[in-house]
C-alpha cells in the first residue's frame, strides 16, 4: 500500500516543505516501494557523457521513461548500445532530486531475446568447430590482384553503396558482379546459402575470383541469417574464397568463423579484397627501378671484362711473347727427354754388352772382330736415328719461332697507333711508322700508298728519314 499523505487545509499549522525535502521524500518512497525491476523497450536519444555515464530513453509504442547507466555499469557491457536497439534492462526505480525527474538507474542491459539466441549461437559454433569447419587448413588465400569480385548482399543495403564506392575509389581495375539476396528476415539464411552455391557454380562462367558476403549492422535478430548452419557450410564448400563483412567490428556471426577472411565492416572487406591502385603503381615503379639497377650492374660488369681483354691485347708482342715462352719450355722439355732417352739406351746397351761378354765369351773370343764391328754399327745406327729425330724437332721448333721469320729478311710495320699494319690501305702519306727487324728497329715515313701489280695487294712506299736527309745533302 502506498503511504498516505495528509492533504493540506487552511487549518494545518505544520510548516511548508522545501522543494529539496519534497523530492528527497519522493525519492525515498520510490526506492522503498519498488525492488529491482526488468523493463523491455527500445533505446532512444542515447548520449554518452564525458564522465562515461550513458543517458537515454526507453520507450514502447505508448510511453517512455528516462534512464541512466552509470560508468561502472556501462564498462561491463561487451557490446555497444545504439539508438533503435531493442533491449531488456534490470534497473532501480529512482527519482533525480536535482531536476525532479523520474528515471531508471540501469544495473544491467542485454539485447532483447539475446539470452536464448546467444546460447543457440554458442551451441552451433561449438558443434561446427568440433567438425573442423573453422580450421585454418580450410582457409584459402585471396588472389593477389583480382580481376572480378562477386558481391552477395541486398540491393537496398547501405553497405552495398559503401562497398562499391570503396572499390571504385581504391581499385578501379576490379570488376564487380552483384548477386542480390535478402540479408534479414525469415528464410534469409536459406536464400543466402543458395546464392553462395550459385556463385560457386558460376564462378568460372562469370569470371569471378573472390566473393564478398556483406551487410550493415543491426541487432542479433537482424544478423541471425548469418548464424545459419547452411550459410556456414556453403561458405566452406564455395569454389572461390569468401570474405565476410557483416555488421560492425563488435558483431560476430558463424559466417565470420567459416569465412576464408573476416572483415570488421563491409567497407573494410572492399579494402582487404583488392590492393589500392596507387600501391600497385608504386610496386611497379620499384620493380622497374630494380630492373634498371640490375641492367646497369650487368653493363658495368661487361665493360670491365672488355677493358681487361683490351689491356691483354694492347700490343702485338704480348701474344708473341707468350708463344716465345711456350716454345722455350717445349724445347727445354724435348732436350731433357732426348738426353734421358739416350742415357737409358746407352745404359741398356752397356748392360747388354756385358751380358754378351759374360755368356758368350768363347764365341766372342772366336769372332771378336765381327762382333765388335756389328756392335759398332748398331751403336752408330742408334746415334744416327737419335740425331735425325733431334734435328727434326729442332727444325719444327725453329719454324714456329717468329724471330726466324724476321731473320729471313721480313719486318713488321707498326703504325702511329702502336699496332702492327696488315693492310697498306690503313696508312696515309706522311705517316710516321716503326720498322721492327730481327735485330733492332728503324723509324720511317710513308711517302706514297699504292697497289702492287703482281700480287694485287695494297702496298706502300716507305722511306727512312735518315736516307732522305743523306740524299738531299748529296744533291747539294
Amino acid at each position: 500500500m502506498a503511504p498516505e499523505f495528509d492533504m493540506p487545509d487552511a487549518t494545518n499549522t505544520r510548516p511548508a516543505l522545501t522543494v529539496s525535502a519534497l523530492n528527497r521524500a519522493v525519492s525515498g518512497l520510490l526506492e522503498r516501494s519498488f525492488p529491482l525491476v526488468r523493463v523491455r523497450g527500445e533505446i532512444a536519444n542515447l548520449t554518452r557523457a564525458a564522465s562515461g555515464h550513458s543517458y537515454f530513453a526507453l520507450k514502447d509504442s505508448n510511453a517512455q521513461v528516462r534512464c541512466v547507466m552509470f560508468r561502472a555499469r556501462s564498462q561491463l557491457l561487451d557490446w555497444r548500445p545504439r539508438d533503435g536497439d531493442e533491449v531488456e534492462v534490470s534497473a532501480v526505480v529512482s527519482f533525480y532530486e536535482a531536476r525532479g525527474e523520474f528515471q531508471l538507474a540501469v544495473e544491467f542491459m542485454q539485447r532483447a531475446g539475446q539470452g536464448r539466441l546467444f546460447e543457440e549461437f554458442l551451441r552451433l559454433k561449438a558443434r561446427l568447430a568440433g567438425e573442423g569447419l573453422f580450421e585454418l587448413e580450410h582457409k584459402r588465400a585471396l588472389p593477389r590482384i583480382p580481376r572480378r569480385v562477386a558481391v552477395i548482399t541486398s540491393l537496398q543495403a547501405a553497405a552495398l553503396c559503401d562497398l562499391v564506392t570503396t572499390l571504385c575509389r581504391r581499385a578501379p581495375y576490379v570488376g564487380i558482379v552483384i548477386y542480390p539476396v535478402p540479408v534479414q528476415g525469415p528464410g534469409a539464411g536459406g536464400e543466402i546459402a543458395e546464392m553462395l552455391k550459385r556463385v560457386s557454380s558460376r564462378a568460372e562462367t562469370d569470371r569471378v575470383e573472390v566473393a564478398l558476403l556483406v551487410r550493415g549492422g543491426g541487432s542479433i535478430e537482424d544478423l541471425w541469417a548469418f548464424n545459419d548452419e547452411r550459410v556456414a557450410r556453403a561458405i566452406v564448400s564455395c569454389a572461390i574464397p569468401v570474405v565476410v563483412g557483416v555488421g560492425h567490428e563488435s558483431d560476430v556471426t558463424i559466417a565470420d568463423f567459416a569465412a576464408d577472411l573476416r572483415a570488421p565492416t563491409p567497407t573494410a572487406a572492399g579494402e582487404l579484397v583488392a590492393p589500392a591502385a596507387s600501391a600497385l603503381i608504386g610496386e611497379f615503379g620499384n620493380g622497374v627501378a630494380r630492373l634498371q639497377k640490375l641492367q646497369v650492374h650487368r653493363l658495368q660488369t661487361v665493360a670491365q671484362r672488355l677493358d681487361y681483354a683490351h689491356r691483354l691485347l694492347a700490343t702485338p708482342r704480348t701474344p708473341l711473347a707468350a708463344l716465345d715462352g711456350k716454345l722455350d719450355r717445349l724445347a727445354s722439355n724435348l732436350q731433357q727427354i732426348l738426353a734421358r732417352s739416350l742415357r737409358q739406351r746407352s745404359a741398356a746397351l752397356a748392360a747388354h754388352r756385358e751380358t754378351l761378354l759374360r755368356t758368350r765369351l768363347a764365341r766372342v773370343a772366336i769372332e771378336p772382330r765381327d762382333r765388335v764391328s756389328a756392335l759398332a754399327i748398331s751403336v752408330a745406327r742408334l746415334r744416327n736415328a737419335a740425331s735425325m729425330r733431334l734435328a727434326s724437332l729442332n727444325a719444327r721448333l725453329h719454324a714456329l719461332d717468329p724471330h726466324a721469320v724476321l731473320a729471313r729478311g721480313y719486318s713488321i710495320v707498326v703504325g702511329e697507333s702502336g699496332h702492327a699494319v696488315f693492310d697498306a690501305a690503313g696508312l696515309s702519306e706522311g705517316e710516321a711508322v716503326q720498322l721492327l727487324f730481327a735485330r733492332g728497329r728503324a723509324a720511317a715515313r710513308v711517302y706514297s700508298v699504292g697497289r702492287v701489280a703482281d700480287s694485287q695487294r695494297g702496298g706502300a712506299a716507305i722511306e727512312s728519314p735518315d736516307a732522305v736527309a743523306s740524299t738531299r745533302n748529296s744533291d747539294n
